[in-house]
């Protein structure tokens, strides 16, 4: 999708990954920059969004959902009843991330990874797997445009894998060039970008190397 949620319309499901909620009060707390402390309200807005336009009934957080464990445990009364009306009546599953091991105090299920044959969700990605769909990288892309050039988080996809951008506002991203990105997918990836459209290009950086037929 667009906003950088993946939908599944035969399982009714949607996954979103990195949503970092707590950002930018984990940013003031170790002493960086003073953010607006909107980030959290403002990527579950976007999310409520999604839902309504999907009308998924299985939500799956494909880990990182919260900034570190602190933030999981600050997370403010209306936020915390914002995300149990968003998941009242759906089967909702927080996956495990290196940030968090999931906001154990809200409700849902929470797995180190789940397996959904032929899919596996995981938060990230382990070499040599198929059929697996994770998170973590942040993955962004740059394209070229009259003006000059844009740069917009991204889905790379080939067809071993799917890695998910950040959901989470306030996010950063590693450039899909970076060889942690570029040695995981296939000669044939794509960056899917996110935006107004959800725009297809070729995965910049993604060249065939001699390891690729081995």
């Amino acid at each position: 999708m667009p906003s950088g949620a993946l939908f599944w319309p035969s399982q009714s499901l949607l996954c979103v990954s990195d949503l970092h909620f707590g950002k930018s009060e984990r940013i003031a707390r170790l002493g960086g920059a003073m953010l607006p402390p909107y980030d959290t309200r403002d990527t579950l807005s976007r999310l409520e969004k999604d839902l309504a336009r999907t009308r998924a009934k299985s939500v799956i957080c494909l880990g990182d959902s919260f900034d570190d464990s602190i933030a999981a445990r600050g997370i403010s009364e209306q936020e915390f009843t914002w995300i149990t009306r968003l998941q009242a009546g759906r089967h909702w599953v927080w996956i495990e991330g290196n940030h968090d091991p999931g906001p154990l105090a809200i409700g849902g299920t929470h797995l180190a990874e789940l397996p959904l044959p032929p899919i596996l969700f995981r938060h990230i990605a382990e070499p040599g797997s198929a059929g697996e769909i994770s998170g973590h990288y942040h993955p962004k892309a740059r394209v070229k445009t009259k003006g000059g050039s844009i740069t917009r988080p991204c889905f790379l996809v080939d067809s071993d894998r799917i890695i998910m951008p950040a959901y989470g506002s306030y996010t950063g991203g590693l450039r899909s060039d970076d060889p942690a990105l570029a040695g995981l997918m296939r000669p044939e990836a794509l960056a899917i970008l996110t935006g107004n459209i959800a725009q297809a290009i070729p995965m910049p950086g993604r060249r065939k190397s001699l390891h690729d037929d081995v």
